[in-house]
């Protein structure tokens, strides 16, 4: 995945509203927001956290 400092939504958003949008900042962090709303709280990921957050999400590791 390629990453830039503007907001990217997700592949996975649909038209319900359920919308994920991630950025990598300056300092190489991998930023995560609701796009519904863009000045609320921001996740903030390590290359390392976010590639395990990743991998653990393809594993199914979340699902309930």
């Amino acid at each position: 995945m390629s990453l830039t400092e503007k907001w990217t939504k997700s592949t996975r958003s649909n038209s319900g509203g359920n919308c994920v949008e991630v950025r990598q900042s300056q300092n190489g962090n991998i930023q995560v927001r609701d796009s519904k709303n863009p000045n609320g709280p921001v996740l903030a990921f390590t290359s390392t956290e976010w590639t395990a957050f990743i991998g653990d999400t393809k594993q199914g590791s979340f699902s309930f």
